[in-house]
């Protein structure tokens, strides 16, 4: 490894706990953002037949039903997640006995 790249990792590890929260936060608010331009830009391509001035109900109920697809599956994909971290310990611990 060369000095530079061990002179940032110290860097980083002597960072403000405060500072990295705060970047950790602003982190996750990005990738918040990105992914519902992600979601909107996937629904607007299955959704959106013939762009109009308004809004047709047929288009809304498909952006709706679209949306809370995707919503259901990441609080479904985010629960699982938290489950596996939750008994991930337990059951290592049981295997080192």
């Amino acid at each position: 490894m060369d000095s530079s790249s061990s002179s940032s990792a110290a860097g980083l590890g002597s960072m403000d706990p405060q500072l990295q929260h705060f970047i950790e936060v602003e982190t996750q608010k990005q990738r918040f953002q990105q992914l519902v331009h992600q979601i909107m830009e996937l629904c607007w391509e299955k959704c959106m037949d013939k762009p109009g001035p308004k809004l047709d109900s047929r288009a809304e109920a498909y952006f709706v039903n679209c949306i809370e697809r995707f919503i259901d599956t990441s609080q479904f994909i985010l629960n699982r997640l938290e489950q596996t971290q939750k008994y991930k310990p337990v059951f290592s611990e049981s295997l080192s006995d």
